[in-house]
């Protein structure tokens, strides 16, 4: 056809393949948009609801970048490009809290072998030894008095 006569093959490939992410993008939005917004924040605790809201503005943001790639307009020198730079800094924000969430949930265990650990003195463990092993050695030189069984 004529119009693949204009351009070189790999930009049609590079056209359809923007063409489906485009779609793919489409179908999401249109996912998102319809489920209140209620809807979706009732069942989320607050750091998801966070991390929705930071998704959701970084979403559109990076949508407005394109926009203006599309119109010639260099983003790098747009406001946007601050915007998307704020928005990165407060996902990280969320980032850094959720691994500090799961960090303390998955340590307990470790802090308290470490601290067993730390705490462990050979020396005393060896004087526990010998005094129980002394009172095992009284104990049997004691005379050995019946025990009623237990029913």
């Amino acid at each position: 056809s004529w119009i693949e006569e204009e351009y070189p093959q790999e930009i049609d490939e590079q056209l359809t393949s923007f063409d489906s992410s485009v779609n793919a993008v489409k179908t999401m939005l249109e996912k998102l948009i319809s489920i209140s917004r209620n809807d979706q924040m009732q069942k989320l605790d607050p750091l998801d609801q966070a991390k929705l809201d930071l998704m959701s503005v970084y979403t559109l943001n990076s949508l407005f970048w394109m926009y203006l790639v599309t119109k010639g307009i260099n983003p790098r020198e747009h406001g946007i490009k601050q915007e998307l730079e704020r928005i990165r800094t407060y996902m990280n924000r969320v980032k850094e809290i959720t691994d500090k969430k799961k960090a303390a949930r998955l340590d307990k265990g470790a802090a308290s072998r470490f601290l067993r650990n730390a705490l462990y003195d050979p020396e005393e463990k060896e004087q526990k030894k010998a005094a129980s092993k002394k009172s095992a050695d009284t104990d049997s030189e004691a005379p050995h008095k019946k025990r009623p069984k237990q029913s």
